[in-house]
């Protein structure tokens, strides 16, 4: 027993020796309760760094427990930076665009523009309009629809292009 008391894990040759004992089981744990994607090797030297810096105050009975606690608490670590780093990239809100403000300003001007000169149509011709061009319903289904003939559709839609026309010099 007074042997015992006076080994030291800092001895290189007793840390030495439980690395080579105990390194590929803590591996194998980690790898066959983690996977690959968690770097397993890398948390087994950390784990072993752990040890080394702790050396003093870790028994040489202790070491096994030591690392194996260690380096699974350094996979759940990892593994929960993973998933904060896989959230943050999911809800990482756009920050930037390729278009300039001048485009963006002009761009909203002509939405504005365009919804005033919508509702400066009359209702049948925003409805005949709208269904043609914004659900992409063809003539003749919209004529069923609204149960009307497939000219008085030409008309209102016509009708409502020259009225956009005139509204939005731009369309």
């Amino acid at each position: 027993m007074e042997k015992q008391l006076h080994e030291n894990i800092c001895e290189e040759r007793l840390f030495s020796s439980i690395f080579n004992k105990y390194a590929k089981d803590l591996h194998n744990f980690l790898y066959y309760k983690y996977g690959d994607l968690l770097n397993p090797k890398d948390k087994v030297q950390e784990a072993f760094i752990k040890l080394w810096e702790n050396c003093a105050k870790v028994s040489p009975e202790k070491a096994k427990s030591f690392v194996f606690t260690t380096a699974n608490n350094l996979m759940l670590n990892e593994a929960a930076h993973q998933k904060v780093v896989l959230k943050h990239q999911q809800t990482k809100p756009k920050m930037h665009t390729n278009e300039n403000p001048e485009f963006i300003m002009q761009e909203t001007e002509y939405m504005d523009k365009l919804q005033k000169a919508l509702s400066n149509l009359t209702d049948a011709q925003r409805e005949a309009f709208m269904m043609n061009r914004v659900e992409g319903k063809r003539f003749k289904e919209i004529a069923e629809i609204l149960d009307i003939s497939t000219k008085a559709v030409e008309k209102r839609i016509y009708g409502a292009l020259e009225k956009l026309r005139k509204d939005i010099k731009e369309l």
